[in-house]
């Protein structure tokens, strides 16, 4: 048998401070309501009432931002206590699994967050501390994230694969059905149901179901529901799935959305996950798609322990002459070029859309002319010399289908994916509820 030592050990201090602070401090008769109450159990492990506290300040802040009505107080604990249920379960298992974060990604991680905001690392943490974020909390809930993600990686997205027969498929289904450039703007309802529901079980979900149905039809806000009553992830983002196309709406709900008008809700739909309620919010069409690509090559000098940085400039600046008093550039490329692949092709790097290349190299060639030759310039990779050869407006219309289609059933076997996972981890949890205790 396997003894539940922190769980043992939160309720023995729990105990004995309720003792110790009403028996031995009467003058204090408030101090037992101070105390940090557990509001659930999870597995090995309890959550606290500090905890559900400092995210459901989060969470209402979140709302408010984007302008959705909060939902009734209690319900609105319960979801983000769910939330934070499912969080224990990942974080209990990455521990089990031996994943770990250590403090140089994490701070990696943190840095970047701060340059994108433009802004360096003491900068960034002043503003943090100004909005009311403890820096040391953020950066313990960023770990979490990290770990949560690695966990997700390897027992879920590691696994999920899409093959170009997949692909061949879903473009011929979308030419099919004549709407392959449409997009749709959806909102979700789900009412989960254990994997084994009782009659009693799916009879009071049905019935949930049916009012939230009925509200709709009266005019209720699609958005206020799915906050209010929705299990699913997008739940409290008023259950927005954002804009899909055809083939990136789950499979469970292609045939309904495709007969659906803008504005409306769907019936019931039922799974085995739950009961699901549609509403398709906006449609769209989407443009053909011409990008400018460049026919580019290049030079490339790595440093290490012999070549420094300024060796490397040296280097590329003394074949940057050697190119402007007429030397080829391919037969340069080969014989000093560090990128073996395109050096074996004189440099060539063949033609590139937006996107292919690292941004400080695309940067730069984006800046010349065809036949201009750059100055070095350093990226990620090392230092370069650059050189366009020529430029062209280009349809990348069937290669974008190719690639949003292979994103899209992706995307689809993830969220199922991901969806049983969780199912699974949840239903093989011991979870006890103390919120109302």
């Amino acid at each position: 048998m396997r003894l539940n030592f922190r769980l043992i050990q939160a309720r023995f201090v729990e105990l004995f401070l309720a003792v110790l602070c009403c028996s031995c401090l009467p003058a204090l008769p408030v101090c037992a309501q101070e105390l940090d109450k557990i509001v659930a159990i999870v597995n090995d492990d309890v959550i606290l009432h500090t905890e559900l506290e400092d995210r459901l300040r989060t969470v209402k802040n979140q709302l408010s931002e984007q302008g959705t009505e909060m939902p009734p107080t209690a319900v609105l604990e319960r979801q983000v206590l769910d939330r934070l249920i499912l969080t224990k379960l990942q974080t209990q298992m990455a521990d089990e699994t031996g994943i770990r974060v250590d403090d140089e990604s994490l701070n990696r991680t943190i840095s970047n967050i701060a340059a994108e905001n433009k802004v360096n690392l003491e900068q960034f943490r002043v503003i943090l501390e100004e909005d009311g974020y403890n820096y040391e909390k953020f950066r313990e809930d960023i770990r979490g994230e990290i770990l949560i993600s690695r966990l997700r990686q390897r027992q879920v997205d590691n696994r999920v694969t899409v093959t170009d027969r997949e692909v061949d498929n879903f473009l011929s289904g979308q030419t099919q059905q004549g709407n392959a450039s449409v997009e749709f703007h959806l909102r979700h309802i789900l009412l989960s149901l254990p994997d084994s529901p009782s009659a009693q079980e799916m009879a009071d979900t049905e019935k949930q179901a049916a009012d939230i149905l009925q509200q709709l039809g009266e005019g209720a806000d699609f958005a206020k529901l799915a906050a209010a009553h929705s299990d699913a992830p997008q739940a409290l983002e008023g259950g927005d799935l954002g804009w899909r196309k055809p083939d990136q709406v789950p499979s469970l709900f292609a045939d309904v959305v495709a007969g659906m008008k803008k504005g409306d809700v769907s019936d019931l739909i039922r799974s085995a996950g739950g009961i699901h309620i549609l509403k398709l919010d906006e449609v769209r069409d989407s443009a053909k798609q011409i990008i400018t690509q460049t026919h580019a090559r290049h030079i490339l000098i790595r440093t290490n322990e012999v070549i420094t940085d300024a060796d490397a400039r040296q280097r590329l600046d003394q074949l940057r002459i050697r190119l402007e008093g007429g030397d080829d550039f391919a037969e340069l490329a080969r014989s000093h070029s560090a990128d073996t692949v395109s050096a074996a092709n004189g440099g060539d790097l063949g033609w590139t859309s937006p996107g292919d290349l690292v941004p400080a190299f695309e940067e730069v060639m984006n800046s010349l002319d065809p036949g201009g030759l750059s100055r070095p310039f350093q990226t990620e990779y090392g230092w370069h010399l650059v050189q366009v050869m020529e430029r062209r407006e280009h349809d990348s219309t069937e290669d974008l289908k190719r690639s949003q289609a292979r994103e899209t059933i992706r995307r689809r076997k993830l969220e199922e994916a991901r969806d049983a996972w969780l199912r699974q981890l949840r239903d093989e949890a011991y979870v006890e509820y103390r919120l109302d205790s």
